[in-house]
């Protein structure tokens, strides 16, 4: 892997506003480009916005959706990843050649390629199907790169399969922190009027936003996803308000060791940025582990336990 310089982009969307959150990503990749920046990442759905997509009926949803990569948004992202020579990775509802909806990202790459990872764990919507494959990719910049959106990230067997598809940095784009959850230890819903207070008394809310419903949450398994399989990992992630909940930002870059090279905790828009030396990948615990494993024994991981259920019920059941 070639050393590349990385960011990760927090910002707060305009829920179904495609051009307002354009703008966003526009301003953002024109500072990061100031900064020489080679591969930035945005939050999941962050182009058409995610939270208020749950109240929506299928009509409205497609109303929101765009083909892949033939759509607007994604000819927006080329066009700007080819001025400036930069990979670019962002959220929106994709709608396929088949009418199927899906909670999709795309990266955009300056040679003109696209790759579009269609979540794997989708539940905002029962319209919405979750993707069934993974999607690891080699970039311009001499690195390979894979995708796991949100709640693809909670199943290890997810990054641990993109680690063994030849992943060298994981891009981990989210609309999470401050999740209401039936789990009495993993995250919890924020008082939205601390984030409306936030200028006149930012220390509530960034107390809230680093603590056990944001960052101390993340810290609990975030670092071993990429410690555990020797990737760099690119983490994005909504910030405020989302329609009846609060995102926690917490936008952060993380090195093989699971050691964080940068992170930020603003409670407002956000920008951080690291430069990923690639030579901490050969040696690195995680992609020595990988070498030390014995798949014979592994087949259990592949057999359905009768414990599975559907992936909306696993999230919004009490």
């Amino acid at each position: 892997m070639k050393n590349v310089r990385a960011a990760a982009v927090q910002f707060q969307h305009t829920p179904g506003d495609k051009e307002a959150n354009l703008d966003r990503i526009f301003n953002f990749i024109g500072q990061a480009a100031g900064h020489e920046v080679e591969l930035i990442v945005f939050p999941e759905m962050c182009i058409t916005g995610y939270w208020h997509v749950r109240k929506l009926s299928r009509e409205q949803i497609e109303s929101l959706a765009e083909p892949v990569p033939d759509g607007p948004s994604t000819h927006a992202l080329l066009d700007l990843s080819t001025r400036y020579g930069m990979t670019i990775g962002a959220g929106l509802i994709e709608r396929a050649d088949d009418v199927r909806l899906y909670n999709s990202y795309v990266v955009a790459m300056p040679d003109g390629r696209t790759a579009c990872h269609r979540k794997l764990h989708a539940f905002i919507s029962p319209h919405i199907r979750s993707g069934d494959r993974y999607t690891v990719f080699d970039t311009p910049h001499g690195c390979r790169v894979g995708v796991l959106t949100c709640y693809d990230n909670n199943i290890i067997e997810n990054a641990r399969i993109t680690a063994l598809m030849g992943a060298e940095v994981l891009l981990a784009p989210h609309q999470t922190g401050g999740c209401r959850s039936r789990s009495p230890r993993a995250m919890g819903a924020i008082d939205p009027e601390l984030w409306h207070r936030r200028l006149d008394d930012p220390a509530t809310i960034e107390a809230e936003l680093r603590g056990p419903k944001g960052r101390g949450w993340l810290m609990r398994w975030l670092p071993s996803r990429a410690h555990d399989n020797g990737m760099f990992l690119v983490f994005s992630n909504g910030i405020g308000v989302d329609d009846d909940e609060v995102r926690t930002g917490n936008a952060m870059i993380l090195d093989p060791y699971g050691e964080i090279l940068t992170e930020t905790g603003k409670a407002a828009d956000d920008m951080v940025i690291a430069e990923l030396d690639g030579a901490q990948l050969p040696d690195s615990s995680g992609r020595r582990w990988l070498t030390a494993r014995r798949p014979e024994l592994y087949s259990m991981l592949s057999q359905p336990t009768g414990l599975e259920k559907d992936i909306r019920k696993v999230r919004f059941e009490e």
